[in-house]
């Protein structure tokens, strides 16, 4: 029998079951933050993050590749894919780096951003796409407006993440509380962790589980 997440209803967002059940923490020692170089289109964006981008470009430059300051003087920041949604800029079609990726001395790949923000290198301006912060959980926008989060699988990239956080007993929405708490603040947050410890507990007593 195919399992199917349910879907909760969690101060007007919609959360698939998956966010709450899956164990999931981030491994960059395993995966070297390939998520910024894989894929077929860039990370998606809102107009508002676009202008940030934008305005904090100048700080991150001096970490970015030659090659990759190049391609955005030619394409710029962001472009629209081809579900008209717009995304930040990436190398080329068959080529999914985001143009924004950065490069540790371990060789691991690294938001030019998060690195500036981060490592206070006069960057307060912008973090990273929230989009990215909120990976592996997409957001979908309904036609009512209504916010729907579901799991995206990305296999065999994240798999260094599911065994951490089933090694570590971390659930994908504990691992991204920050982004969370960001995009919907910390009352709903609250109000997450309450609905998942109880669908939690209602889940063990049935034996029903997608981990």
């Amino acid at each position: 029998m195919t399992y199917q997440p349910s879907i909760l209803s969690i101060g007007g967002v919609l959360v698939s079951s998956e966010v709450i059940e899956t164990y999931f923490a981030c491994d960059l020692e395993a995966c070297k933050g390939v998520c910024c170089i894989e894929g077929d289109a860039g990370a998606p964006v809102t107009s508002e993050e676009a202008l940030l981008i934008e305005q904090a470009y100048p700080i991150i430059k001096p970490l970015l590749p030659k090659l990759n300051l190049r391609l955005i003087k030619k394409k710029g920041f962001t472009y629209r894919d081809m579900d008209n949604e717009l995304v930040t800029s990436i190398a080329e079609s068959k080529d999914g780096r985001c143009l924004f990726t950065c490069f540790e001395e371990d060789g691991s790949c690294r938001c030019g951003f998060e690195k500036s923000y981060t490592e206070r290198l006069g960057n307060d301006l912008f973090y990273k796409p929230l989009s990215c912060h909120l990976y592996p959980i997409r957001v979908q926008v309904l036609r009512d407006g209504t916010h729907a989060l579901n799991y995206d699988r990305w296999y065999p990239i994240c798999e260094p993440a599911r065994k951490r956080g089933r090694k570590e007993g971390i659930r994908m929405y504990q691992f991204l509380k920050s982004a969370l708490i960001r995009a919907y603040g910390e009352e709903w947050y609250h109000e997450l962790e309450e609905v998942a410890e109880a669908y939690l507990q209602q889940t063990e007593q049935q034996g029903v589980s997608n981990e």
